[in-house]
């Protein structure tokens, strides 16, 4: 998936400004240090640009789609304006519609109600948790995990030509993995549900923050994706495509907004017509700050150019791996194989740690902060860390007995990982500090003992 179209395109652009980029944590051992967030695959931090234009709009906040007065013109005017920018940025059909929601998950429960009846759904077992339960009350066939991106795209191409009877399919697959950062060929899987007569909804929560999404490029039906990893807020979606099922559904949620035309009938029921359009799943008073917002991020990143921005992430990436690579007992994960394309997502186990007690000690002794357990995505993690699918385990710190404190280093692993996340906001020092940490980590132990409380491994301050 090339992104790069000049020599211009190819020079390597700064950080983009973010918030909290000068936010100062306490170490457990006294003194502070910057915080260095690498976790960017679970919510990214708002780009400075996005919240500089959500305040600038905050004075001028008003009702929208109902109001006469002036601020609920605007407001109204705004979140057209935004829905349109949205289509814009995933390059939508003239004929495609763009819900907003509340996170990419909202988005494919959306779709898994609006379904046609009768619909067979094809998922793959390593889909985040979004992506995987949505279809759950329905006819589903979940796919094995695919070692390379050919065996997916056959795996698929194979199942859905044994299905019968041949009826309405839909395929939900995503375009980067939230626990590898491996991207899937999402156009040749696109081209295998085509060709039986599927559709396909591409999952695009990891891909849109690092790579360009073109639905009519990649020639997926629908795409969902989440605002907190776009660089916006927390509280908004969006799901986009084919207009046929979202306007001939009942609307995902009954209310105002969704209501175009209301009245009783004379036997006292209600009879309601639906509007046909995007609002009819809108229903209630939609969060236009957090459309707008989303449409601020699109904006900034198209301005910013996809061509540099991966390029400088690419960096970064190789940084990381060849980082990892020169520490035997880190085992960086994946499933297509060590050179597999990948965004800026790494996971990894570290042999005689528990991941949780790990991540305890980056955020605890070095202001790292980073993600540990199994991802919302624990059939895939299950897979990657060689477990039986219904192995018994789960992620965080294992519980010691009373009285004893859990120590990491040497510890008993458990059933999760440690994962590094970073993008268009993530500065070089960031991502050094990272590597200087686990070498140091690796080669001397933590600092400081931990215990276990919830369910996570935490500094013992006792």
């Amino acid at each position: 998936m090339s992104v790069l179209n000049s020599a211009a395109d190819q020079a390597i652009c700064q950080p983009l400004p973010v918030l909290g980029r000068d936010v100062r944590v306490p170490l457990v051992a006294g003194g502070e240090v910057t915080y260095a967030a690498l976790d960017y695959a679970a919510s990214a931090p708002a780009l400075q640009r996005v919240w500089d234009d959500v305040a600038a709009y905050a004075p001028y906040y008003g009702s929208v789609h109902r109001g006469a007065g002036y601020l609920s013109q605007l407001s109204t005017d705004l979140f057209e304006q935004s829905r349109s920018t949205v289509a814009e940025f995933l390059g939508c059909r003239a004929d495609d519609q763009v819900v907003f929601t509340r996170s990419t998950t909202d988005s494919l429960n959306l779709l898994a109600a609006v379904l046609p009846p009768g619909t067979r759904v094809f998922v793959f077992e390593t889909e985040h948790h979004a992506s995987l339960l949505p279809w759950r009350d329905g006819d589903v066939s979940y796919l094995s995990a695919p070692r390379t991106p050919r065996e997916a795209v056959d795996t698929l191409a194979r199942a859905l030509a044994d299905r019968a009877p041949h009826g309405p399919a839909l395929v939900c697959v995503t375009g980067a993995s939230n626990v590898t950062g491996e991207l899937w060929p999402v156009r040749e899987l696109a081209a295998a549900a085509h060709a039986q007569g599927a559709r396909i909804v591409l999952d695009a929560a990891q891909l849109a923050p690092h790579h360009p999404v073109d639905i009519a490029e990649l020639d997926v039906d629908y795409v969902a994706f989440s605002g907190h990893k776009l660089y916006a807020p927390f509280g908004s979606g969006v799901l986009a495509g084919r207009a046929d099922w979202l306007r001939d559904a009942d609307p995902y949620l009954a209310g105002g907004g969704a209501s175009k035309k209301v009245a009783r009938r004379a036997d006292g029921t209600v009879d309601v017509e639906w509007h046909t359009t995007a609002a009819r799943h809108e229903a209630g008073s939609p969060n236009v700050i957090g459309g707008y917002a989303i449409a601020s991020a699109c904006r900034a990143l198209t301005e910013a150019g996809f061509g540099p921005l991966v390029v400088r992430e690419q960096e970064l990436v190789s940084r990381v791996l060849s980082g990892l690579a020169g520490i035997p007992q880190v085992k960086v994960l994946s499933l297509f194989g060590e050179d597999a394309p990948r965004v800026g997502v790494i996971s990894f186990v570290v042999e005689g740690w528990n991941s949780s007690h790990f991540a305890a000690a980056l955020s605890a002794e070095y202001g790292i902060g980073v993600r540990d357990g199994l991802f919302c995505a624990h059939p895939l993690v299950r897979t990657l860390l060689g477990s039986a699918p219904d192995a018994l385990g789960e992620c965080g710190a294992p519980e010691a007995e009373p009285g004893e404190l859990p120590q990491p280093h040497g510890g008993t692993p458990s059933l999760n990982a440690i994962r590094v996340s970073f993008g268009a906001g993530t500065p070089d020092e960031h991502v050094d500090r990272f590597l200087g940490a686990v070498a140091e980590l690796v080669r001397d132990g933590a600092k400081w003992n931990y215990r276990t409380e919830d369910g996570r491994c935490v500094p013992d301050r006792g």
